[in-house]
């Protein structure tokens, strides 16, 4: 897998989702949305914060999804208005950002913020250093793909520089896992994934305890032991720790694809650039944080990458799937083919697929 330049700030993933817990006592709420950015409040005036199940319509109007897949369950429903309202509290500005983490979290959420688990309060202290050095804005809400109690979300955001004014372009991706816990809060998040294992790995983890340092570690060891098995079913051969419905035939054929595409790349080079001209369109884009290639220039890349590092595929976290889009998020290990070290990484990706006779084939891809 070709290596891909970062340009988000440390911590700057979860916007949407990501807060402070503060006290419920404290938080006002409203059916209303606002497009104020209020910044910091008084603090004897509780920040105004959006929360109400009945304001969806209103605020995907505000806050339009470009790419659009169905939402169709009563809990998807729910998730996606946490979402806009999520987008809606942070343009309200920090104070309602914060305030808005007693309705979405409970004491027990965690999030893994660039491949470092982390309790609530550990991601409020890192949240809070970054907001001392960067002002960050929300850009366009690409991607809300719902499944079962999971989202995956793709959103485009401008990190700026509180001191020297630079502003750097970027995009999240987030994986969210949902309950309704039925109570007056309703709908919660259990735990989420931002983004993916990276520079920013240690300076994450100086936020953990020492236990927890091991923890991470000890599930990092654990993929780089782990053996693919010997099998011709690739659901089998490439379980999915977090599965989510598949049922409908177009779904199936993505699940189809996604796997073989798996199979063919762990097989080497020359095995998955002909298979590539079957999963991809010959017109594919593929995005990532350094730039967009044509299907040769990603071959290209491929072929550069493989000839320092061996890449494998090793099991799916989530394969959420919903209309024609697919939202991934795998594990991988890359062996350095000159020191012989093993380490253990992963990908996200969002895939856009067409229809081909009995296939699907993918059009554009945005992969981290």
């Amino acid at each position: 897998m070709m290596k891909m330049k970062k340009i988000m700030a440390t911590g700057v993933a979860m916007l949407i989702l990501g807060s402070a817990v503060g006290c419920d006592d404290n938080v006002s709420s409203d059916s209303e949305s606002s497009s104020e950015n209020t910044g910091i409040t008084d603090e004897k005036a509780p920040p105004k914060i959006s929360n109400s199940y009945e304001n969806t319509k209103e605020l995907i109007r505000k806050f339009p999804v470009i790419n659009p897949t169905p939402i169709d369950t009563e809990l998807g429903k729910d998730i996606q208005n946490r979402l806009l309202n999520g987008f809606e509290n942070w343009n309200r500005g920090y104070d309602a950002w914060k305030a808005w983490g007693d309705i979405l979290y409970t004491e027990d959420s965690l999030y893994n913020v660039h491949g470092v688990k982390l309790t609530l309060k550990e991601y409020q202290d890192s949240m809070n250093e970054t907001l001392k050095a960067s002002d960050i804005q929300m850009g366009n809400f690409n991607n809300m793909i719902v499944s079962g109690d999971w989202a995956a979300i793709r959103y485009d955001i401008s990190t700026i520089n509180r001191k020297t004014s630079e502003a750097v372009d970027g995009s999240v991706m987030e994986f969210v896992r949902f309950k309704d816990y039925g109570d007056k809060l309703g709908t919660r998040v259990v735990e989420g994934w931002a983004g993916t294992k990276g520079a920013d790995f240690a300076g994450l983890s100086s936020f953990q305890t020492e236990e927890e340092k091991a923890a991470q570690q000890a599930a990092l060891e654990k993929i780089i032991n782990t053996s693919i098995p010997d099998t011709s079913n690739l659901e089998e051969k490439y379980p999915v720790a977090y599965p989510t419905p598949i049922d409908t035939e177009m779904a199936k054929k993505i699940q189809s694809a996604i796997l073989n595409d798996f199979d063919n790349w762990n097989q080497g080079y020359d095995a998955w650039t002909t298979w590539a001209d079957t999963y991809y369109d010959s017109n594919m884009q593929y995005h990532t944080s350094a730039g967009t290639m044509t299907l040769e220039k990603y071959k290209d890349a491929v072929k550069d990458a493989a000839e320092s590092t061996d890449v494998k595929r090793i099991y799916f976290d989530n394969m959420l799937i919903s209309g024609d889009w697919a939202a991934i998020h795998y594990r991988i290990t890359n062996q350095d083919l000159t020191t012989g070290k093993k380490t253990a990484g992963d990908v996200m990706q969002f895939l856009h697929f067409v229809e081909d006779g009995n296939g699907v084939k993918v059009v554009e891809s945005w992969t981290k």
